[in-house]
This record gives structure tokens, sequence and C-alpha cells, in this order.
């Protein structure tokens, strides 16, 4: 079976669940069958009592590239949002395993989640006004939560891309490891959770979530950004370089 044919792999490891996006030759990027995949993984995790903690991570060397811009938006699932991650109310800890990059919808999957292990040649960006568009899966309101907001106006409003260094030393990367040791890292810290209780893990995380207010106010303002930019014509042209592999010409319409 290819990487086609299962988009998303998950493995069970004691009490973690890893759930691995498998599309390396789309940089890991969602279209409508990963996010179909994605959110059953994750649906899963949360649904099974057994399983005390999450792991995501990306195959061949990427994290996720974020939408596949041939997917045309279709990736949004009923209880996950878009990707099947970035809306869900989860109870149950996330914590994504960087290598690579993780651009665009991809560091929103990284914000998204409750812990970050990122290798040390990794890199967080949000390259969306490069081609016209405006970041719509939570980073006009996590990325500020997350980071200093000064930083997060600086990765939002020049697109440019964040070593994964300069991401933990300002907190949103929770631990650095070699390249290639995401993974590993990242299931140690699941093996330090899981010696807690369940229970008050889960009850951690909810209270968490809801001591920072909810995101209803935050996914009003990013709607109100997207209705501005989605009907202008720099957005079509943006995306016509991007897929034609040439630079944009932009004429602020």
């Amino acid at each position: 079976m290819t990487s086609a044919d299962r988009p998303v792999r998950t493995e069970v490891r004691g009490h973690v669940l890893v759930v691995t996006v498998d599309r390396p030759a789309r940089r890991n990027a969602i279209d409508r069958a990963t996010a179909d995949a994605l959110s059953a993984a994750l649906d899963r995790l949360d649904d099974d009592p057994d399983l005390w903690c999450g792991v995501l991570t990306g195959a061949g060397g990427y994290f996720c590239a974020g939408s596949d811009l041939t997917a045309n938006g279709d990736y949004v699932t009923e209880r996950g949002g878009e990707y099947g991650v970035v809306r869900r109310q989860r109870r149950t800890p996330l914590i994504a395993a960087v290598e690579g990059f993780a651009l665009g919808g991809g560091m929103e999957i990284a914000m998204a989640c409750d812990l970050v292990v990122a290798a040390a040649d990794s890199r967080f960006g949000l390259p969306e006004v490069g081609i016209g568009l405006v970041p719509t899966c939570g980073a006009l309101f996590r990325g500020p939560r997350a980071l200093p907001v000064n930083v997060a106006r600086e990765l939002v409003l020049t697109g440019d891309p964040m070593p994964a260094a300069r991401a933990h030393d300002l907190g949103f990367v929770n631990l650095l490891t070699e390249p290639g040791a995401a993974l590993d890292g990242a299931l140690g810290l699941a093996a330090r959770i899981c010696r807690n209780a369940p229970l008050a893990v889960a009850a951690c995380v909810r209270a968490i979530d809801d001591a920072l207010g909810g995101d209803g106010a935050g996914w009003a303002a990013t709607e109100a950004a997207k209705d501005v930019v989605l009907p202008s014509a720099d957005a079509t042209e943006g995306v016509a370089a991007f897929l034609g592999k040439r630079p944009p010409t932009w004429t602020a319409r």
C-alpha cells in the first residue's frame, strides 16, 4: 500500500498513539483524504481510554507544508475542522514532532498541539502573504499567544521562516533535538506525561484551553480577513504564480 492509498499511518506504543502524515511527495500537504484520515486518527486518540497521549509527525523528513492547493480548500472535517486538527476540542494531550519544516497550515497544526518538539535544523513559517493569502487556520490569534506579539507579526507580515532554535528560545518549541530525533524526543516527552494520572492530565488540557478564553473572537477576526483577501485579484494571481512557479505581479486589488 502506497502513501497515496494511506496518507496517514498510526501506531500504538503503550499508551501513546503516533500519527504520521505520509505524503512526502507532496511534502505532507493536506488534501481531502489526508484530512479525513487525520480526523479519524485524532477521534481515536480522544475516544480510546487506553490512549493517554498522542504524537503527530510527518514522513520523509517533513512535518507539513500546509494546505494542498489543488484541494481548493476542501480539507475541513466535522469534528476537527481544518485538516481534522485545528478546531478540535481535545482532552488528550497532543505533541507535534517536527522535522524539516512546518509551513503555513503546517505551523498552524503545530500551534493546535499542546507541546512542540523540533529538530534543530527544522523551520517554522507562515508564507501565505507571499501568494496573496492570509493564514486561515488559527495563526492570526494562536501566534500571538504562543510567541511574543511582534514576533508573530513578523512571521505573518514577512512570510519569512523562523529557525527552530529561535522558536525554542522564544518558548514555542518545548524541546530541541538533533536532526532526525524529533519523534524520539516527542516520545520521551509523551512518556513523562503518561507517568501521570490520565484523568488529571485530560482535565488540565481542558482547563488550560478554557483559561485562554476560547477561540471564538479569533476565528471571527480570521473570517473577516478572509472575506477581504479571498475575492481579490491578488489572491488569484498569487496562487496562479505559485502553481506556475513564477513571480507574482501584485495590483493591490
